[in-house]
């Protein structure tokens, strides 16, 4: 085996060892969720947390690591006998992102159950974590069927598998530990909240704290035994510090005082439930006894609130996690003991209280508009003709093609479901019709490989006319591996939701922009719960660019949006070319991933010869390649041209108006585009 980075090796890190140390003094805190950029060591910290911590005594033999003073009664393994224990290294174990249902939960053995009664179980990940470390790296890329499941244990302690009326039941209870980069995803709401704090880190900007990094990882890599020879007596001091404040827990004292400052701070932060305060109490506990305190105090709150409350701050995935400090002071000031309250009686110059006008909330908000301006002011276009000559002339006094600055995106909305028509095989999301290893059960087959799921009435039809060949004399079923079928399932899959946004002088008005932005974000918070891949592509003046190549950061797409600029002419068939690369490269990426195009303009092309034909050809080429398409029509005012319709007709896909676009603006909640070279 390796040996790991030390734990006290590491430099600076500071939230990220303390986040790490209080779980390992409290187990109860709930784990730890890290974030930050690649390359902060937050892997390195993990793994060496497992060599502090303090060695588990098990059952001999048993599998599921039962404690031999309370054996798990229903342990697959039991009922154990007494007997003394041995004693072992907690482990670490690393889920995978790629890990299999089979994997995590264990695997049983259908056919022997179905012919002998026999509950034959290979223990999975979630097993071998028990009272142990489960960690997870790039835990925001986890499927969704893993999420649920590893939600399920952490809430009951507990790992179910259950097949065709056959069950089993262990403990699964570990500390889970998760990193994660930002830049590639948020974490579904769910899971977020299951982890007790969350460290945010990123690399040092102090020169010598760099080079300091640097000589010491390369210090390891020459000899790592060598190394972690010299740091010995640190990580033993640090280990006995640990067994100390473990020692000294059950007598920390969580006074009413203190528990009032935590419930207020929870509530002044608007958090949602109660798992916060409980997590907050132990927290302040776990802090007091790592200071060798027997009660806590008003610091150890305040930070136990910075530890465990900014990721259950986030309302959407565009927020970005954080506390206010100084509303975090003056509400434990106000839930503090009564003598310092009564300092404030009969103060004629009270404090002013915090600055509750103009800094709540995100942004996003709908411009001021004029009232009763029911059109858009004049488009400021290129002075080239567009597709429709009684088209509108630039505004006064504005020069045709100037950049306008970006404006802000109006309120998001709840969208109508776009989907990919057809039957994927894609990752699994929430958007499209796919076969999945989850969802209902469409017919059977033979299995390739290890059975999953197993279809048992396809088995018993299978098994059936060989039994009296087979001398079959009891009760029992007698069961062949060729007899067992494999269950075909359909569910839904993500796709890649690539967005193709005209930022050009006819879409400046402000008015329009606005909208045009507050629909893109609509669609993005639409991707982030169908768990989609997204990207963005923009066009203007006399090229298009790709502002945000396909990633699973819907963040990342909403943080370009806000800041793109408008103006200019309106190279249409140089978006969509661009837009054809960008699939084809993914394509082959990953061929099974669909994309959807979602193309957002007024239809307009102008710039350079002919750019009206020009354009339908880059449009067919993606009918050609039957690519499922959607042109949002951002055409306004009381004259509609019908460019964008005839845009998607021409993709062979469909058109909506930004307000067929609202879930609740039209009959029938999901429309299906259609792609050009498919039968119906």
């Amino acid at each position: 085996m390796s040996t790991p980075y030390p734990f006290t090796a590491i430099v600076g890190q500071d939230d990220l060892r303390l986040g790490l140390l209080l779980n390992a003094v409290s187990p109860a805190v709930g784990g730890v969720l890290v974030r930050g950029e690649k390359g902060t060591a937050k892997s390195t910290a993990v793994r060496a947390l497992a060599a502090l911590m303090p060695e588990v005594f098990v059952v001999p033999g048993c599998r599921f690591s039962c404690d031999p003073v309370s054996p798990d009664p229903a342990c697959p393994d039991g009922p154990h006998a007494e007997a003394a224990g041995v004693s072992r290294a907690a482990r670490t174990v690393e889920l995978p992102v790629g890990a299999s249902e089979d994997r995590l939960v264990g695997a049983l053995d259908i056919e022997r159950a179905l012919s002998e009664g026999v509950k034959a179980f290979e223990p999975g990940l979630l097993a071998d974590a028990h009272r142990g470390i489960l960690y997870v790296d790039e835990v925001n890329l986890l499927h969704d069927h893993l999420v649920d499941l590893l939600l399920d244990a952490a809430a009951m302690g507990a790992s179910y598998v259950e097949r065709e009326g056959v069950s089993v039941r262990h403990a699964a209870r570990f500390l889970l530990v998760g990193t994660m980069n930002p830049e590639e995803g948020e974490l579904r709401p769910q899971l977020l909240d299951r982890f007790g704090l969350t460290v945010e880190v990123a690399a040092s900007r102090d020169t010598d704290e760099r080079v300091e990094v640097v000589r010491r990882r390369l210090a390891y890599d020459d000899d790592p035994e060598g190394f972690a020879a010299r740091w010995a007596e640190e990580e033993t001091a640090l280990r006995e510090r640990i067994a100390a404040a473990r020692a000294l827990l059950p007598r920390v004292v969580l006074g009413d005082g203190v528990l009032r400052q935590i419930a207020a701070t929870c509530a002044a932060f608007e958090v949602d439930g109660m798992r916060a305060d409980i997590v907050m109490a132990r927290t302040a506990t776990a802090l007091a006894a790592w200071a060798g305190r027997e009660e806590v105090t008003a610091d150890d709150v305040r930070q136990a609130a910075l530890l465990a409350l900014p990721h259950r701050r986030r309302r959407n995935p565009f927020d970005a996690p954080g506390l206010d400090e100084d509303k975090l002071d003056q509400t434990l000031d106000e839930a503090g003991p009564q003598e310092n309250q009564e300092n404030n009686d009969g103060d004629d110059d009270p404090d002013p209280g915090p600055d509750g006008g103009g800094d709540g909330g995100g942004g996003g908000g709908v411009p001021p508009q004029a009232d009763g301006d029911r059109t858009p002011p004049p488009e400021e276009d290129d002075d080239t003709p567009s597709q429709a000559p009684d088209s509108a002339p630039d505004a006064p006094g504005r020069s045709a093609g100037a950049e306008q600055q970006p404006v802000a995106a109006a309120e998001p909305f709840r969208t109508k479901m776009l989907s990919v028509p057809g039957l994927g095989e894609g990752a699994a999301g929430r958007r499209s019709r796919a076969r999945t290893a989850h969802g209902r059960t469409t017919g059977a087959v033979r299995p390739q490989g290890a059975l999953t799921k197993l279809h048992l009435s396809a088995t018993v039809q299978a098994a059936a006319p060989h039994q009296r060949s087979r001398g079959r004399s009891g009760r029992g079923l007698v069961v062949r591996r060729d007899d067992l079928r494999q269950a075909t399932r359909e569910g839904r899959e993500g796709n890649l939701v690539l967005f193709v946004v005209d930022a050009s002088g006819s879409m400046a008005a402000r008015q329009r922009m606005s909208a045009v932005k507050g629909a893109v974000l609509s669609l993005l918070l639409d991707a982030y719960q169908r768990r989609d891949k997204v990207g963005l592509v923009t066009f203007r003046g006399k090229e298009a660019e790709v502002a945000l190549p396909p990633t699973s950061s819907v963040d990342a797409a909403a943080a370009r949006l806000e800041s793109l600029p408008t103006g200019g002419r309106t190279p249409l068939a140089a978006g969509l070319l661009r837009a054809h690369d960008v699939l084809r490269v993914e394509r082959l990426r990953d061929p099974s991933c669909r994309p959807l195009l979602v193309v957002v303009t007024d239809g307009r092309a102008t710039g350079g010869p002919e750019p009206v034909a020009l354009a339908g050809r880059a449009a067919r080429l993606h009918q050609a390649e039957g690519t499922a398409s959607v042109v949002v029509d951002c055409e306004s005012g009381y004259v509609r041209l019908g460019l964008a319709g005839e845009l998607a007709r021409e993709l062979g896909g469909t058109a909506v108006t930004l307000d067929e676009l609202r879930a609740d603006s039209i009959a029938g909640l999901v429309k299906d585009v259609t792609a050009a070279g498919r039968a119906a």
